[in-house]
């Protein structure tokens, strides 16, 4: 090979091979991303199942309260 082709295919070799690192670093930050994205959801399914608790207890507590200040005369 001479050596104008030999620098011809290295050249071309090099670049196959940066296209070839392109792509892939490109699937990996789309997998990084779908890994973000699935755990921000779950993140904030978290958060709302928690804030409904804690609404939902408030709630209850809130009555409970209130029923004893009717049973013990505060609240008619």
């Amino acid at each position: 090979m001479s050596g104008k082709g030999f620098q011809d295919f290295k050249q071309h070799a090099e670049g196959e091979i940066q296209d070839a690192a392109n792509a892939l670093g490109k699937s990996a930050q789309q997998v990084v991303n779908q890994a973000t994205d699935a755990g921000q959801k779950a993140i904030d399914q978290a958060c709302k199942t928690a804030q409904e608790g804690v609404e939902k207890t408030t709630g209850q507590a809130s009555e409970a309260v209130s029923g004893l200040g009717k049973k013990i005369g505060f609240k008619k």
